[in-house]
């Protein structure tokens, strides 16, 4: 025993020196990429690389955590780490400390900054611009590695917190009456602003961040990676809705809008031409583009993808809208509703971008299209040749009459943006119409000639002083040409032969609860009254004359729909149909989508008809969506020569 007292000395003292005990043990998939990945933002604990960088200098992200000014002046100062690592570690040791200081803000709401907040969330972008553009290599350089990938977004997200904070205090400004232009001083920060790139009109209500809203209802959510806060501007809608017996003449409502919500990026730079002139700056450039108009940026001589959200403001704008309850409201006569089209340009008008231009149907609104559209400004060669207007127009009101007012409406729309008609976009336009939508949509591609003028004479018994003031009001409705400059057409579930469904006992029910105010005939009230009891021509007053509404109109026995379906459409139009049927076992010559029979939605002449098992809502379909970008991309081919 005596004898291994030496040994067991011995070997105490080689253990007590200091000999590493290496050790291995499995590292889950898990484990293996958050160790890569993690990081403060994703993890709300300091990344892997970080973590090493402080124990390189000794520290560790507890001491961090117990004091964070000393912990960064130590990984500034301390010799030991290469630029990079003590660059892309103090700007995520400055986003951990601006975490701390930010509250949590509600949805549809902007976090309120105290100054050491915003102070600490420009030290985060300062950090990681240096890193970015001043630490010895370029982003193209590194782009493989995940480390760059995790400061552009500490990048991202301080520009996106700044971007609002310098928001919050123009508007504040704005509202003072002060001047918006003028620098932004905040403590010892001057921020410099230009937006003059998104063409406001006047001061967004809201800036939303896009990364912190998500929409249900929409299928897809379409971005770009790259540099700069994705934002969206949020501007006071237009009021289109009133009460619907409201007087004509007691309001000039606008014919037209842009999307009361614009898709924004934002980005930061920082003065100076050095790595010490950037630490050592607080004067700021905080620059807006729109991610429609501009894919890249030059920032420090190095052009750089500049990030981009192409559904958030869309799907802001329609979860705001109200759209679903105002036109039930308008379709029944009740409350609130609209009473003429109004034309939404989902985008900034483009004068080089053809127009694509959307006609909801019956009882619907733009929302119809919800999922449709945001396909097409989605798709990157689509957005590049197509701008999407779509109609929103009281679907309560005669076919005729709607034909009239939206085809008024969308030429109004045309000529103030482009009065002398030679832009590209105001020609090789393509329609696009579900239901109801298509129907009026047909009638504005198709040449009236006489054919229902001569209708009316007949069925009216329409002679004498009648047929004069008649003549002079109803003849527009009754004559009409081609829409100019239209190459396609697509229609979706149309009822072009009307529908029995409108005729039987639920559709008959519905149309007597359809209420037509007046205010929805507008200047044309007195002569469809006219109409409906000649006597009026003797002064007589008619007893409740009941004028026929859209659902009417949509009966295939109803004597326009009748009429209307003989009219021919413009000559080399291209059009297609996309039908639906409810049942996959029915033939499809017999089949319907629970509203629009087969029978009535087929056109003879079409390009390319598509049925597909449905009901009647097939426009929100994935595969009427594919079938659409299908004839979209043919489109492009054929006209712009594109290739794919």
């Amino acid at each position: 025993m005596q004898r291994l007292l030496p040994i067991v000395a011995v070997l105490a003292l080689l253990l007590s020196s200091g000999c590493a005990m290496v050790t291995m043990k499995q590292v889950s998939n898990t484990d293996y990429v958050m160790a890569k990945r993690g990081d403060i933002l994703s993890s709300g604990k300091l990344s892997a690389l970080s973590q090493e960088s402080l124990s390189v200098i000794g520290l560790t992200d507890s001491d961090c955590g117990k004091d964070m000014p000393a912990c960064r002046k130590t990984v500034a100062t301390t010799e030991g780490l290469q630029t990079e690592q003590r660059l892309s570690t103090l700007a995520e040791l400055w986003m951990q400390q601006a975490m701390a200081l930010t509250p949590k803000a509600k949805l549809g709401e902007d976090a309120q900054l105290s100054p050491e907040a915003l102070d600490a969330w420009l030290e985060t972008a300062r950090y990681s611009y240096a890193y970015l553009f001043f630490s010895g290599r370029t982003p193209a350089q590194r782009a493989l590695e995940d480390r760059l990938t995790q400061v552009r977004d500490y990048y991202n997200y301080a520009v996106q917190q700044t971007s609002s904070a310098v928001f919050q205090r123009t508007r504040a400004r704005a509202m003072e009456g002060e001047d918006i232009l003028r620098p932004v001083q905040v403590d010892r920060w001057t921020i410099s602003t230009r937006f003059d790139q998104l063409k406001l009109q006047r001061i967004p209500s809201q800036l939303v961040s896009a990364s912190a809203v998500s929409f249900a209802g929409m299928r897809s959510s379409y971005r770009r990676d790259g540099f700069g806060a994705e934002l969206v501007a949020v501007m006071d809608a237009p009021a289109l809705a009133m009460a619907v017996e409201r007087e004509e003449g007691k309001a000039n409502l606008p014919v037209f809008s842009e999307m009361p919500a614009i898709n924004a990026t934002t980005l930061l730079h920082f003065s100076g031409d050095t790595l010490e002139q950037v630490l050592a700056t607080h004067d700021i450039q905080l620059d807006a583009y729109s991610p429609d108009a501009t894919t890249s940026v030059m920032l420090r001589g190095q052009e750089v993808p500049l990030a981009g959200n192409f559904t958030a403001a869309y799907g802001l704008w329609l979860a705001q809208s109200g759209f679903a309850t105002e036109s039930l409201r308008t379709l029944f006569g009740r409350g609130e509703g609209i009473r003429e089209p109004h034309i939404y340009l989902m985008q900034p008008y483009d004068p080089n971008r053809r127009i694509i231009f959307m006609l909801h149907g019956l009882a619907s609104s733009p929302e119809a299209w919800v999922n449709l559209a945001n396909e097409i400004m989605g798709d990157p060669e689509m957005r590049q040749h197509y701008q999407v207007w779509s109609v929103y127009y009281p679907t309560n009101a005669p076919i005729a009459l709607n034909r009239y007012t939206v085809s008024k409406a969308f030429n109004k729309t045309l000529h103030h943006f482009d009065p002398s008609g030679t832009a590209p976009a105001s020609h090789n336009m393509v329609f696009i119409g579900h239901s109801m939508g298509g129907v009026i949509a047909r009638l504005m591609l198709s040449d009236s000639g006489e054919v229902l003028w001569n209708d009316a004479l007949t069925r009216f018994k329409l002679e004498g002083d009648r047929l004069k003031r008649v003549e002079a009001r109803l003849g527009p409705l009754l004559h009409f040409s081609p829409q100019p400059n239209v190459e396609r057409a697509i229609f979706l579930a149309s009822p072009h032969k009307g529908t029995d469904a409108a005729g039987n006992k639920l559709g008959r029910m519905i149309g007597k609860l359809v209420r037509l105010p007046l205010t929805i005939l507008g200047a044309f009230g007195d002569v469809f009254m006219a109409l409906q009891d000649p006597g009026m021509a003797d002064g007589r007053k008619p007893k409740a004359p009941r004028i026929n509404n859209s659902i009417d109109n949509l009966k295939a026995s109803d004597p326009f729909i009748e009429v209307s379906q003989t009219l021919p459409m413009q000559p080399g139009l291209k059009y297609h149909s996309i039908i639906a049927k409810r049942k996959p076992e029915v033939a499809t010559t017999e089949s319907d989508d629970g509203l629009v029979p087969y029978w009535s939605a087929h056109l003879d002449g079409a390009l390319s008809e598509k049925v597909i098992v449905s009901g009647h809502s097939v426009q929100e379909t994935p595969e009427a969506v594919m079938e659409v970008r299908r004839i979209l991309r043919e489109d492009l081919h054929e006209v712009d020569g594109v290739t794919h």
